[in-house]
């Protein structure tokens, strides 16, 4: 049973927000202060990554733990509330993530995935991370 009311839950899924998110700013201002230039959430890649740089043909997602089911063998049973709805939606999240690897892999773009926790406990690893794969290309 949700301890919330549904016009409290409701408020509180509203604010959730898809884009702009903290950890987005946050890789977004230190990949801007290195001199990448991308585009945020393009339409015109399939998936619309968080960021896309064209020029490397690299799709960067900056991934929520919960929504995008990190550690889910194991995570998916501390959830008590409704948890057909959000088995089901978080898997389907999961499926959706590995079709757009599949998907943008097959067309020769290279795909990096950060959950919001390691952008948040370490930047400089991610940074990184990008930074190798971008001398790679």
């Amino acid at each position: 049973m949700d301890v919330l009311t549904p016009e409290q839950r409701t408020k509180n899924m509203k604010a959730i927000k898809s884009k702009n998110t903290k950890m987005e700013v946050k890789l977004a201002k230190e990949l801007w202060a290195k001199g990448y230039r991308f585009r945020r959430n393009s339409k015109h890649i399939f998936g619309k990554p968080d960021f896309s740089l064209k020029k490397y043909k690299v799709a960067i997602f900056v991934d929520s733990e919960y929504f995008h089911g990190k550690d889910w063998a194991t995570e998916k049973y501390r959830i008590n509330t409704n948890r057909n709805f959000w088995w089901t939606k978080i898997e389907g999240n999961i499926e959706r993530d590995k079709k757009v690897n599949c998907h943008l892999r097959q067309n020769g773009w290279k795909v990096l995935r950060f959950w919001t926790g390691d952008i948040k406990k370490n930047i400089d690893l991610c940074l990184l991370i990008i930074e190798q794969q971008l001398k790679e290309l």
